[in-house]
C-alpha cells in the first residue's frame, strides 16, 4: 500500500501528439489526461486593443474514461465540467503575465482519457506544461520567471480517511474520504485556490494544517517534475 504522504507514480510524455506543437500526456497513477495548448493570434472582443492576451481552458472526460461509460456533453456542459474548466483557467492565468503575452490567446484543452480520481489536479499540473511549451514556442528562450511565465502552477488532492491525512487521492481513497481537499499552488509556494469539504464530517485546525503541509510537499515534487520536463524539451 502507498504511504500516506507519497504521490502516485507520475509519468509525463511531452509531445505525445506528433502533429501538435504543445501537448503532454500526463499520468498520475491510473488517471490519464491529455493536455494540448493552442495559440490564436487574437483575443476575445472585450480585450481587443488593450494590449493584453488571454488564457483559458476546456475540460472534458471521454466516454471511455469511466465505467460505466460517461455520455458525451454535446449541447450543454454539466455543472461539474463547467466548474472544473473554470478552475483550470483561473489557475493557469494566475501565473501568466497577460500583458507580456501580447494580443494572443492560448486555449488549453484537457481531455481525460482515464479517470481514477484527481482529474482536475492532473489537468492543472499537466495543463501548465502544455501552456509553458506553447509560450516558449511563441517566444523562444523564455523560461519560468521570465516574460509571460511569471511562475509555475501545480495542484494535488489531499484528504482525511479514518482520521489519517493522505496525499493524492485515487478514486477509492476519495470515495472513502471523510474530508477531501484540492490545493492549487505556484512553484514559489503561493496559493491560488483551496477547495476543502467535509463529507458528512468535520475537520479541525490541526488536520487543516497537516493537509496543507502535505499538499505543499506534494506540489513541490510536482513542480520539480514540471521543470525537468520543460528543461529537457
Amino acid at each position: 500500500m502507498r504511504p500516506a504522504n507519497e504521490l502516485r507514480p507520475v509519468e509525463i510524455q511531452l509531445g505525445y501528439l506528433p502533429n501538435h506543437p504543445a501537448n503532454v500526456l500526463y499520468k498520475s497513477g491510473q488517471t490519464i489526461v491529455l493536455c494540448a495548448a493552442s495559440v490564436e493570434p487574437s483575443v476575445p472582443p472585450w480585450l481587443e486593443g488593450k494590449g493584453k492576451g488571454w488564457v483559458t481552458a476546456e475540460y472534458n472526460m471521454l466516454p471511455g474514461s469511466t465505467v460505466p461509460r460517461k455520455r458525451r456533453e454535446r449541447s450543454k456542459l454539466d455543472g461539474r465540467t463547467t466548474e472544473i474548466q473554470r478552475l483550470i483557467g483561473r489557475s493557469l492565468r494566475a501565473v501568466v503575465d497577460l500583458r507580456a503575452l501580447g494580443e494572443r490567446s492560448i486555449v488549453v484543452d484537457c481531455d481525460v482519457l482515464q479517470a481514477d480520481g484527481g482529474t482536475r489536479t492532473a489537468a492543472i499540473t499537466g495543463g501548465f506544461i502544455a501552456l509553458a511549451k506553447a509560450i516558449q514556442n511563441e517566444l523562444p528562450g523564455i523560461t519560468i520567471g521570465e516574460g509571460p511565465l511569471r511562475d509555475s502552477i501545480a495542484a494535488v488532492s489531499v484528504g482525511v480517511i479514518e482520521d489519517e491525512v493522505k496525499l493524492d487521492l485515487d478514486y477509492d481513497l476519495d470515495f472513502a474520504a471523510d474530508v477531501d481537499m484540492n490545493v492549487v499552488m505556484t512553484g514559489s509556494g503561493r496559493f491560488v485556490e483551496i477547495q476543502g469539504t467535509g463529507e458528512e464530517a468535520t475537520f479541525d485546525d490541526s488536520q487543516l494544517t497537516e493537509m496543507i503541509a502535505m499538499a505543499r510537499r506534494g506540489i513541490e515534487q510536482l513542480t520539480q517534475r514540471q521543470r525537468e520536463v520543460l528543461q529537457s524539451a
